[in-house]
């Protein structure tokens, strides 16, 4: 049985010694998105360090419907935040691009703008002396629904190991209900993340923790994401030289 308060008082201890030992003195910097994964890594974040030492970033690009979710939390939370507008840049990349004789297509479309969020954040890293948190989880990982480079980045990752169900779990501890439940989009296609994977995370974290998964389709599926996204979350590889 997992048990939420016990791994949430572990990972707020796992950030202070992350910090400890790899930043001391420094800021996490957290991307808001409104969503569960970003909302439960803030507030374990201010419970780890304090909220003054935690910055949040809201990048919208252009307008965002749902950006309220991200005001609130952070008022809640009572953590400085910075909106970084990234349509702009996210435009202009894509006008490059076309300028130098190709097209973007669908995949870029969805790529660009999460690379260039974790270049914004890596920025105000910078600036505030501050360590980029991860906001990824176990389940998505799992599958590859993360932007390599993107998303995928950042200097620490509290939730990487723990499921969707685990990671709600460990938010409803935090924080109030509606930061948790929101469903989570991508964004593009008005879909919500499980219709985009055809499956629920309920029937993909029962796959990850027990290895049960009884539609064989569903299991397939899931397996063959697994495979060819494992190069989302494993070190690049480098050529060793025989010598």
């Amino acid at each position: 049985m997992f048990d939420a308060v016990k791994t949430m008082d572990e990972v707020i201890s796992w950030i202070q010694n992350y910090f400890e030992e790899n930043g001391r003195g420094c800021s996490a910097v957290v991307g808001i998105s409104g969503g569960k994964d970003s909302s439960t890594t803030a507030a374990l974040c201010v419970k780890a360090l304090g909220a003054e030492r935690v910055y949040a970033v809201l990048m919208p690009q252009g307008e965002q419907y749902d950006i309220d979710y991200s005001k609130e939390l952070v008022s809640h939370l009572g953590i400085k935040h910075f909106i970084v507008n990234i349509k702009e840049s996210v435009d202009a990349v894509l006008s490059a691009i076309k300028n130098g004789g190709i097209s973007a297509n669908r995949q870029a479309v969805i790529n660009i703008p999460a690379r260039i969020r974790m270049t914004a954040l890596y920025a105000v890293s910078a600036v505030v002396n501050g360590r980029v948190a991860n906001t990824c989880n176990l389940s998505e990982d799992w599958v590859g629904y993360a932007t390599k480079y993107g998303d995928g980045a950042g200097d620490f990752s509290p939730l990487s190991q723990l499921t969707v169900t685990e990671v709600k779990a460990i938010g409803k501890e935090l924080l109030p209900e509606k930061f948790i439940d929101k469903t989570p989009e991508d964004g593009l296609s008005g879909l919500t993340d499980e219709e985009n994977l055809g499956f629920t995370y309920d029937v993909l974290d029962r796959y990850i923790r027990e290895g049960v998964c009884e539609d064989l389709a569903v299991k397939e599926k899931i397996d063959r994401l697994h495979g060819l996204n494992l190069h989302k979350i494993t070190l690049m590889p480098g050529f060793r030289p025989d010598f």
